[in-house]
């Protein structure tokens, strides 16, 4: 089992979730719903994991807040 890390966005102008998996070449996906982003994630993982070639750049470490006054 292999857990991946997804960045959300919802865009405002088509009202639909966006996420992508950091450094994961082509790891990206749209939804209406969470769920279906999700399972839409999925399954461009498991085909991308097929390549044998696969490099994945970087590791997801986390995210910070940045305030500014």
């Amino acid at each position: 089992m292999k857990t991946f890390t997804a960045i959300i966005e919802k865009d405002s102008d088509t009202n639909l979730y966006v996420g992508y998996i950091p450094g994961f070449p082509g790891a990206h996906s749209q939804g209406e719903t969470l769920d279906e982003l999700q399972e839409n994630l999925r399954e461009v993982i498991e085909m991308l994991l097929e390549d044998d070639d696969l490099v994945i750049e970087t590791e997801f470490i986390g995210t910070q807040q940045i305030v500014i006054r």
